[in-house]
């Protein structure tokens, strides 16, 4: 684990925990290129209204609506253009983990998102 990359892997994921929408779009436009996509699944997102979208909509049904909160998993990895690491959807109030996914990264030399793809393992 490198600083950087989990510092990385703190930031995104706390993205998906923000309730300010003004701050989601802020904090997106830091951490994603113009042009960057982000893919899970069937669904695909490029450009910052797409990841707003995106976000927004994950925001509402797992944190706002589920009372879930994301965190990133200690293990975030660089390896040159590429940062992986795991996050875990879970109970705030217990802590128990109900998803947990794995993001692999390409990022740029200011660690800005050029492609962010998502699996959802469980």
């Amino acid at each position: 684990m490198t600083t950087e990359a989990q510092q990385f892997a703190d930031r995104y994921t706390a993205l998906w925990n923000e309730r300010d929408p003004a701050a989601r779009r802020a904090e997106i436009a830091a951490l994603w290129l113009p042009d960057g996509n982000h893919f899970v699944r069937t669904l695909s997102a490029q450009g910052y209204d797409a990841l707003f979208t995106r976000v927004t909509g994950s925001h509402e049904k797992n944190v706002r609506d589920g009372g879930y909160i994301f965190k990133a998993a200690p293990n975030a990895q660089q390896l040159q253009d590429t940062v992986t690491f795991n996050w875990h959807m879970v109970r705030p109030e217990s802590g128990d983990v109900v998803a947990t996914g794995l993001e692999f990264v390409k990022v740029n030399s200011q660690w800005r998102i050029v492609t962010d793809y998502q699996f959802i393992i469980s």
